[in-house]
């Protein structure tokens, strides 16, 4: 090439980079309604992040955002990864433990990957619209704290990503397992025998098969009809009977459910299947048990899994009815029906009645040992396939079709011949392991959103509080009586109902200034003129709740002072004060 041709080529190269550098200008752009119209850190949300990746985009979020975002490892997973914590708040306004808060994680189970995107993606969401001068954001990190951790599993998740797997394998991430008990592990698990990085079918031909090639789509079998001759059989996923026992693949890797390893109506694994040695045997769940002991400001939480399209709320095993009474339903209820609002086609459920029983869950210890308002929302709803009316689920056949027409073959590994050391002439193929339970590229940002939108909701109803009203009136004999209401501004209370019930957390403290209280009380009839007395400590008040959209109310009998200043303080409610 002569120097005038590269010089050609470079400016050309040069010009184009400027035309595309031009195009990401503000100027240039006119902001989709919703979106941060130029993000500090811009990221594709059409695909999934290992954990490398994971903590570049944190670190850059904290270096983007460093009034909001902070970063800390809350401790190692089993293999010496960290696990990292995001906390997001607006720290000019306030210590973010001292705020009201919303824990949020996601890929407690490894093959649900999806969880650590949208657990990302509220932290990516929420400080880049801040950013952008949003007035609701704006006041929401003024007030409320959230607590993210997108991986608390993240040897797993790892062990998915960058190994071979089918679309269910590996919940835990954890060494394959002796499950035929033959003294072996590690030679059974699954062997990817193509080679593509996903573990697909294996069929036959066979004379005695029970499925025939589907005439509308060769790529699937179904079963042959009444006085059909059979064409194939299914041999299960890839595999080789390496230890010559006859069965293939039942070492599979992880033998313990890390959704079964919390110490809330915990149950051995012959009664819980999953679960591990003892309650809390796994570093990352005790990990996160420890944050929530050392953060009791956190009032709402929510763990992402798939798949249903479900907004999950305990008990997780009926025994546990009893701990959820009226009060705190109805404070579900209130969130779980708004989110089937925003989610559409996401159904709220109560996991033991409409899914299966759970021992030892994580949301029940958030619920039962903490008092903590937690759900878990399954990702990627089966009517995302087509447009299915709501129950209706999804068919096999439409798996197919989706395939084939808005992903255009890219979920599916197409069947190739194979010579199996056992089962001779076969072929492999089948739909890969990032399709199926994972959302393709197209849909990830939209059901991030939605599942966005609903968690800051639960959010934003943790609880509010604020001195509603001050009145001071001359009692006689040189006392004041002094009256405060006390307001809770959104749906969940200061104190669920259990906690109050098992005395979880401490009482919220209504204090006064400005003289010497002679008497202090709560009032529970103002119009009849009805008081509980407190006899020790008047000036500081302690109150059971703040109710869920509602008033507490105190009094005071003071000596002197003609300027009075009434303070809240709630672990899970925050402060606020007023002064008259």
């Amino acid at each position: 090439m002569t120097k005038s041709k590269k010089y050609i080529l470079t400016l050309s190269v040069m010009m184009t980079m400027a035309l595309m550098a031009m195009a990401q200008k503000p100027e240039n752009i006119l902001a989709a309604a919703g979106s941060p119209p130029n993000p500090k850190v811009p990221i594709s949300w059409n695909r999934y992040h290992d954990n490398t990746a994971l903590e570049e985009i944190c670190r850059k979020m904290v270096a983007a955002h460093p009034g909001l975002v902070s970063m800390a490892s809350i401790g190692k997973s089993v293999e010496g990864r960290e696990l990292w914590m995001l906390t997001i708040t607006d720290r000019e306004q306030g210590s973010a433990d001292r705020k009201p808060a919303a824990y949020i994680d996601g890929g407690i189970h490894a093959n649900e990957i999806q969880g650590v995107e949208f657990a990302l993606y509220i932290a990516w969401y929420v400080t880049e619209m801040h950013a952008a001068g949003n007035p609701f954001f704006k006041q929401l990190l003024a007030e409320k704290t959230f607590y993210i951790a997108p991986s608390i599993n993240p040897d797993s998740r790892d062990h998915f990503i960058h190994n071979p797997n089918t679309q269910n394998s590996s919940r835990s991430g954890q060494k394959p397992v002796d499950n035929d008990r033959d003294g072996l592990v590690d030679e059974d698990d699954f062997d990817d025998l193509n080679g593509d990085g996903h573990i697909t079918q294996m069929r036959r031909k066979s004379p005695y098969g029970e499925y025939v090639l589907d005439p509308q789509d060769p790529k699937r079998l179904i079963p042959a009809g009444e006085g059909q001759k059979g064409e194939y059989e299914l041999l299960g996923y890839e595999g080789i009977d390496n230890d010559g026992d006859g069965l293939v693949n039942e070492d599979g890797a992880g033998g313990y459910d890390p959704n079964r390893d919390w110490g809330w109506n915990w149950q051995p694994n012959y009664i819980q299947g999953g679960a591990y040695k003892y309650p809390f045997s796994l570093p990352e769940n005790r990990a996160v048990a420890d944050f929530f002991l050392s953060h009791p400001n956190i009032g709402a939480a929510q763990s992402f899994h798939n798949t249903g399209g479900l907004l999950l709320r305990g008990p997780g095993a009926q025994e546990d009815e009893p701990n959820f009474t009226r009060d705190d339903i109805a404070v579900y209820d209130a969130l779980g029906k708004k989110g089937e609002e925003l989610i559409p086609g996401y159904r709220y459920i109560v996991t033991y009645k409409d899914l299966y029983s759970v021992y030892g869950g994580e949301f029940d210890w958030m619920h039962g040992a903490r008092g903590v308002f937690a759900m878990s929302n399954e990702l990627w709803n089966a009517n995302f396939y087509f447009n299915r009316q709501q129950g209706g689920g999804r068919s096999q056949a439409d798996q197919y079709l989706f395939d084939q027409y808005l992903m255009f073959g890219d979920g599916f590994v197409e069947w190739k011949p194979y010579n199996h050391p056992q089962y001779g002439e076969i072929e492999i193929g089948g739909f890969k392991k990032n399709y199926g339970r994972l959302h393709p590229g197209f849909l990830l940002e939209s059901d991030a959103h939605r599942n966005a939108s609903f968690v800051i909701y639960h959010a934003y109803h943790t609880p509010k509080v604020a001195v509603a009203d001050v009145e001071v009136v001359d009692a006689g004999g040189g006392l004041k009586q002094v009256t405060a209401v006390i307001k809770n501004e959104r749906i969940i209370p200061t104190h669920s109902a259990h906690d109050i019930a098992h005395k979880i957390e401490v009482p919220d403290v209504v204090s006064l200034s400005g003289g010497t209280v002679v008497a202090g009380m709560v009032v529970e009839n103002r119009d009849l003129g009805i008081t509980t007395e407190q006899r020790n400590d008047p000036a500081n008040i302690k109150v059971s709740n703040i109710p869920s959209n509602g008033i507490t109310t105190v009094r005071w009998l003071v000596k002197g002072g003609d300027k009075f200043t009434v303070t809240v303080d709630s672990k899970k409610g925050g402060t606020a004060s007023k002064s008259l």
